[in-house]
C-alpha cells in the first residue's frame, strides 16, 4: 500500500506541474479534449509511467477516451521565484 500512496504522491505533484505548464502554453491547452481523461506519461519516472500507463489501459478497456500526455523531462524544482523578502511587524 505505501508503494501505490507513493505512485499517487507523485502523480499529484506531476499534476501540478502540468497545470503550471498548461498556463504557460494555452496553446497546448487547447488541444486538450475536453471528453478525456488526460494521463501522465513521465519518460524520467519508469515506475511512474507503468502505473499510469495501466491506469489509462483500464479507463480505455471500459470504453473511456484517454489522452497520454507524454513528458520527456522535468527541471529540478524551484521552491520560490521570490527574492529580497522582508518582513514588516507593526504593534498597536
Amino acid at each position: 500500500m505505501d508503494e501505490e500512496k507513493d505512485l499517487i504522491e507523485r502523480n499529484i505533484e506531476l499534476s501540478a506541474e502540468f497545470s503550471r505548464y498548461l498556463f504557460d502554453h494555452p496553446d497546448l491547452d487547447n488541444q486538450i479534449p475536453l471528453d478525456s481523461e488526460l494521463i501522465l506519461m513521465p519518460e524520467f519516472d519508469a515506475e511512474l509511467r507503468d502505473f499510469n500507463l495501466s491506469l489509462g489501459r483500464k479507463i480505455e478497456a471500459e470504453g473511456g477516451k484517454v489522452t497520454y500526455v507524454v513528458i520527456k523531462n522535468i527541471h529540478p524544482k524551484a521552491y520560490s521565484r521570490l527574492a529580497d523578502v522582508e518582513l514588516k511587524q507593526v504593534t498597536g
